[in-house]
Formats: C-alpha cells, sequence, structure tokens
C-alpha cells in the first residue's frame, strides 16, 4: 500500500496521506483556517448529528431505490463508527469557517466516504462510494449543517435541565434547613424589613426551576429539520419519497419524533431558533449570576462584611494575606454569565446578518451557543455540588441584624401611622438604640406588646403579623 493516494474535486486533484480518512477538500479549507487554534469538534454534537442524519439519508435513499442497498449499508456502517468515537483526529477544521460550515459538512463526507469505501473495496478513495454522489445524495450544506445544529442542541438542553432541577432540589434544602432563621431584608443595599434565610433561599430554587421549564419547552423545536429541502427550500436533487423516507428513518435512529419545518423556505431564511435558545441559556446563566452575587455579598467578611452564611472553602484566596478565603466558586459563575451575554450578542448580530434565502453565519451560531450550552451545563453542576450544597448559616449574626434594624419601625407605621414610624425611626438614630427599646421609651408600646410586635421573626410571617396588628390595634382603639 502506498502513503499517499489521489483525489479530485472541482478544483484539481491532490495526494492525500493514505492514513488519513478525511480528503481533498478538508485539506484545502485547512490550509485557509486555524484563526481560532480550536477545533469545531471540540464540541462533537454536530458531527454526531450529521452522522446521524446521513445514516437515515442513506437509508431512505436505498429504501425509495436511488442508492445501491450494498452502498447505504457501507455508509450507514461508518457513521455507526464515528458515532462511536475513536475518530475525533479526522475532523481537523478550525471553529472558525467561512461557506456556511461547507467545509464541515464536507469533512464528514468524506471521512464516512472512505470508511465506506474501504469497507467495500478494501482501500480508501472515492471509486465506490463518492462523498458528494453518495454520502451527500438528496442533501445540501444548507440544510444538513442547521439541521444537525438543531439536533445536537437537544441532549445538551437535556442536561442543563436535569442538573439546574438538582440545584433548585439544593436550593430547596437549604431553604428548609434555614426556614427559622431570619435576618435583615435588604433592598437597593440597604436594611428592609425582616425576611427568613429560608425565604430567600426558596427564592433561589424557585427561579431556577422556572428556569429549567423554560427549556424544556424548548425540546421540541430541536426535532424540527429543513431536511429536504436541499439548498433553498425546492428540495430539488432527492427523488420522490425521500422525505418522508428520512423523516421515518431519522425518528427511528433518535427515537424521536422527528418532523420538517412547516414551511423550508422559512426554515433557510431564519436561524431564529437559536437565538431562542441562546437567549434562554442566557436567562439562566444571568439568573445563576445574579444568585451568587446574592451569595458572595451574604457571605462578606468574615468581621467586616454581613458574614451571614458561610461558603465552602475551596483554596486559599490570597497569595500573601493569611486565612483569606474567596467566594472563588460565585466568582466563576458570575464571570461565565458574562461570557454568556458576550455570545448570545454575537449570536443575535448573527441572525440579523442572515439574508435572503439562506443564514450563512453558521460558525457564529455553532460556536457561541454551544460554548454556552457547555459552560453553564457544567457550571451548575459546580455550584451546587462546591458550593450551594456546604453552605451553612451564622444563625447568631443574622439574629442581630435583624433586630437592629431601624426597617422594624414599619410595624409601628403599620400601627400608627407613618408619621408615628417616621419618629421612631428619627428616636432610633438619635438615641442609638433598636426600635424595640425605642417604642417603650416613647410610651407607644409596654415591654410586653414590644416583645410581641417588635418581633422580626413574626414580621418575617405575614400571616400571623397581620392579625396580630389588626388586634392590637383593636384593642387600643386605633383607627386611622
Amino acid at each position: 500500500m502506498t502513503n499517499m493516494r489521489i483525489e479530485r474535486d472541482c478544483l484539481g486533484e491532490m495526494e492525500i496521506p493514505n492514513d488519513r480518512y478525511y480528503g481533498i477538500q478538508t485539506i484545502r479549507n485547512m490550509k485557509v483556517s486555524g484563526a481560532a487554534g480550536f477545533p469545531v469538534v471540540a464540541y462533537p454534537d454536530m458531527h454526531k448529528a450529521l452522522c446521524q442524519i446521513k445514516k437515515a439519508c442513506a437509508k431512505a435513499n436505498a429504501g425509495i431505490g436511488a442508492m445501491k442497498p450494498e452502498i447505504a449499508q457501507a455508509i450507514a456502517a461508518a457513521c455507526g463508527k464515528v458515532i462511536a468515537g475513536g475518530y475525533e483526529k479526522e475532523f481537523p477544521l478550525d471553529m472558525w469557517q467561512g461557506g456556511g460550515y461547507t467545509c464541515v459538512n464536507m469533512n464528514v463526507n468524506e471521512v464516512i466516504g472512505n470508511l465506506a469505501n474501504e469497507m467495500l473495496t478494501g482501500h480508501k478513495g472515492q471509486d465506490m462510494v463518492h462523498p458528494n454522489t453518495h454520502v451527500n445524495m438528496a442533501q445540501s450544506t444548507n440544510d444538513t449543517i442547521p439541521s444537525a445544529t438543531h439536533l445536537a442542541i437537544a441532549p445538551r438542553l437535556d442536561k442543563i435541565v436535569c442538573e439546574a432541577e438538582k440545584l433548585a432540589d439544593a436550593f430547596e434544602a437549604k431553604a428548609k434547613a434555614f426556614e427559622h432563621i431570619v435576618k435583615v431584608g435588604r433592598t437597593c443595599w440597604q436594611d428592609a424589613l425582616p425576611v427568613t434565610l429560608g425565604q430567600e433561599f426558596s427564592g433561589f430554587a424557585s427561579a431556577i426551576r422556572r428556569q429549567a421549564r423554560a427549556l424544556k419547552a424548548l425540546r421540541p423545536g430541536c426535532f424540527e429539520l429543513i431536511m429536504g429541502g436541499n439548498a433553498v427550500g425546492t428540495g430539488l436533487g432527492a427523488q420522490p419519497g425521500y422525505m418522508e423516507a428520512f423523516y421515518k428513518a431519522i425518528s427511528a435512529e433518535l427515537g424521536e419524533s422527528v418532523r420538517p419545518n412547516p414551511n423550508l423556505f422559512d426554515g433557510f431564511q431564519n436561524s431564529d431558533f437559536i437565538l431562542t435558545v441562546s437567549g434562554a441559556v442566557k436567562t439562566i446563566a444571568a439568573t445563576l449570576s445574579k444568585i451568587c452575587k446574592d451569595l458572595r455579598l451574604m457571605s462578606s467578611g468574615p468581621r467586616a462584611g454581613w458574614m451571614e452564611i458561610n461558603l465552602p472553602a475551596c483554596a486559599p484566596g490570597s497569595s500573601i494575606m493569611p486565612g483569606k478565603i474567596n467566594p472563588t466558586v460565585p466568582e466563576m459563575v458570575i464571570q461565565i454569565g458574562h461570557q454568556v451575554c458576550g455570545n448570545d450578542v454575537a449570536i443575535t448580530m448573527a441572525i440579523d446578518e442572515g439574508e435572503l434565502d439562506l443564514n450563512v453565519w453558521d460558525a457564529t451560531f455553532y460556536k457561541c451557543l454551544f460554548e454556552n450550552l457547555q459552560l453553564v451545563g457544567e457550571e451548575i453542576v459546580i455550584l451546587r455540588r462546591d458550593c450551594v450544597e456546604g453552605i451553612t448559616a451564622n444563625e447568631s449574626r443574622c439574629k442581630e441584624e435583624a433586630e437592629s434594624s431601624i426597617a422594624l419601625s414599619t410595624v409601628v407605621a403599620a400601627t400608627f401611622g407613618y408619621p408615628q414610624g417616621v419618629e421612631v425611626a428619627h428616636y432610633c438614630e438619635k438615641h442609638r438604640c433598636n426600635v424595640k427599646d425605642a417604642v417603650v421609651a416613647m410610651g407607644l408600646m409596654t415591654q410586653e406588646q414590644a416583645e410581641i410586635l417588635v418581633d422580626p421573626s413574626l414580621m418575617a410571617n405575614p400571616e400571623k403579623m397581620a392579625p396580630i396588628v389588626a388586634r392590637f390595634k383593636k384593642e387600643l382603639g386605633i383607627l386611622i
């Protein structure tokens, strides 16, 4: 066997190293790319989906009599080999490519074609299985790449939804554990009415669970494809019966109900589903970032900050200050939020710049969206495992802050009227005392009444607070 083989395309012929399954078009594109130094296959989802599509196409074409059964069987077997793994080095193309990822489609066609040809003839080459004629039969880059991107999104969404539910469970477990711990609420970074630490954590859990539902609702769109539309939506190149046979084959391959876009021209012109998914991923990333900023504030200190909670210590936090521990996991999540938002902007620009009968900015879609899916899918695991599950509360610190808050004067306003509440707040500031002492000193309440009404725990429970205030006002004959 020689070390080189000859392959031909519309630009001429080229010697190809015979140990490589990729071919002439892949090598041509390797010579004019590499800006990122980051291969498309670093996120292998598209290549797997392309192989699933091409396997279904081969079966469909054989089923309608458009392809010899032995060639279709070899192509399907070759696709199975690539899906099983071990051929990653055969996909060397850089993430950033022009031409609507034609090079990616052809790279996959060449690898599958050479594998299939090898099975049938004992050698690589194009003499029995051709990458364009056979592997790409009834297809175009224009329908395979967008369709593969759709299919590739589904498993990533599934992972994020699953891990988000686990994170919500972790927050709910903390909400239960902290339900009795009262602390000062904060709005605009200023003292506000009391809440329980459990109430705050229940809000975190609810937000994450809501985002998981929103992501899950997008899943059906992953299985709406434009296969059968070929280059511009007209389906030129496919024989009668192809579409029906393809969607039956791909549904069986994936175990999902896969269907065509109801208007293929719309599907070719508009890639807004990518933007919809990106927006939902950005939303959960921004929500996680917001929660992590809260955790970072609540754990600030330990001596000069709020120190309401303790985050697990993951690593020393300073190369010079002994004992300093940083909120490393929340800060990682916040930085990922920055990147996800930036990627979403790039995707938005790519959607906007699609023109006429095809949006060709697949590289932007794929790189930015799958980076976001990867980052969010992994950060949720780390946040739950290495941060949330290990959070503990500083109950005494929370109690001290809640009892000293001047915002407790709100109960005076609710009972006696707003002006009286303001007077109590001013009295507290002037005499450096808490609200409970102030209302007694000012003669508004007895010590016993103050113990009942000016109670942060009671104020954090509106169901109990309202009837007690109403009873107190009735007893004193207060009608505002």
